[in-house]
């Protein structure tokens, strides 16, 4: 058995998902601050479903500013009004429009990623309990890994990074890491039961070798948390992390400044965790940059804050956003991509540099 989990103008796209028409709701609005530098951005905000169950995005790609990949659960009625019992698995943006797919894996089981990691457009690794891969285009995806060759019957793979078709980390819950070398999958012991957020590498450029941070959560408040490391060899270690707080997810540009995400935003520069403290205390999901100037930390209740190593820019008109969270972004020169929920509608939100 294959385990596979599930304000201003508006405007209205309008796009053809396999023959059922759908409207995507938008609100765009520009912000401005006097670092025109690094803190402007226009804004705009879509909507996916909501009238047929919940719908979330988990996390998001961008392969360039018209290609970008959002997956997770989106739900829609079908044709005479009645739930659809098999809903998108992924969001995928042309540059002018977002449009919904469903992916399946065997002909008709539904699958529903949580994680995504692209090598190319059109290889793309996608994680769901299982691992699969997309040739980002079609409907079916190809399951490269399953979940129940994990130890344990609860286990699932969550998260994916890597740096090239031959080094790729899938992390989960039940300390779950899973190696790919290019030929066959490999479990890494990671010395924990507990959940793996977040999985984040860099090729550290002093010695030209592998390094991955990878974020434990305890499911209790005052439980453990630790940012683990793996090395070129996938030797496990952890790094010092005395803050008492909970740690969702890690970003590094070089691997000796680290941002940390999770209740609050920390970073360490000098080998010590300082917070972050001009920006206000909120629990955040993720943290993803394009280099040390241009970083962004996203959470619950609309929380989306940047750092363009000078400040922080809280972009406050989110906030007002009580019923959205989000879960993930990312990052590049121009473009910002967040993802979450707000209420039972999927979201994305897609920033562009002024």
């Amino acid at each position: 058995m294959l385990y596979i989990d599930s304000l201003l103008p508006n405007k209205t796209y309008q796009y053809q998902v396999s023959s059922i028409q759908h409207q995507v709701s938008s609100n765009e609005l520009s912000v401005t601050t006097m670092d025109t530098t690094s803190h402007n951005f226009t804004f705009e905000t879509f909507t996916f479903g909501g009238n047929a169950g919940s719908c979330t995005l988990y996390d998001v790609a961008i392969i360039d500013e018209n290609y970008i990949i959002a997956v997770g659960t989106i739900y829609f009625t079908d044709t005479i009004g009645q739930p659809d019992p098999q809903p998108y698995g992924a969001a995928i943006w042309d540059g002018q429009s977002w449009e919904l797919k469903k992916l399946f894996y065997n002909t008709n089981i539904p699958v529903t990623p949580r994680g995504i990691f692209v090598i190319s457009p059109t290889e793309i690794y996608l994680a769901s309990g299982s691992i699969f891969k997309w040739d980002g285009s079609s409907s079916t995806v190809q399951l490269v890994y399953s979940r129940l060759n994990l130890p344990d019957p609860n286990a699932t793979i969550e998260k994916l990074w890597g740096n090239s078709s031959s080094s790729i980390y899938g992390v989960g819950n039940i300390g779950s890491i899973v190696f790919y070398n290019g030929q066959s999958w490999q479990r890494i012991e990671s010395g924990t039961e507990l959940i793996i957020r977040d999985v984040w590498g860099v090729i550290e450029k002093e010695n030209n070798q592998r390094k991955v941070f990878c974020t434990v959560l305890s499911s209790v408040a005052l439980g453990e948390h630790k940012i683990l490391t793996i090395d070129e060899n996938n030797k496990v270690d952890s790094l010092h992390w005395d803050t008492g707080r909970i740690v969702t997810s890690s970003w590094t540009k070089e691997g000796k400044f680290i941002y940390t995400s999770g209740w609050g935003v920390f970073s360490n520069k000098s080998g010590r965790w300082i917070e972050e403290r001009t920006i206000p205390l909120f629990y955040t999901n993720r943290v993803r940059g394009n280099g040390l100037n241009d970083i962004v930390v996203v959470g619950n209740y609309g929380f989306l804050a940047h750092n363009n190593e000078r400040n922080w820019k809280v972009y406050d008109e989110f906030l007002q956003m009580t019923s959205a969270d989000f879960y993930s972004v990312a990052v590049n020169t121009n473009t910002i991509v967040v993802v979450g929920y707000d209420g039972e509608k999927a979201l994305t939100i897609l920033g562009k540099k002024i």
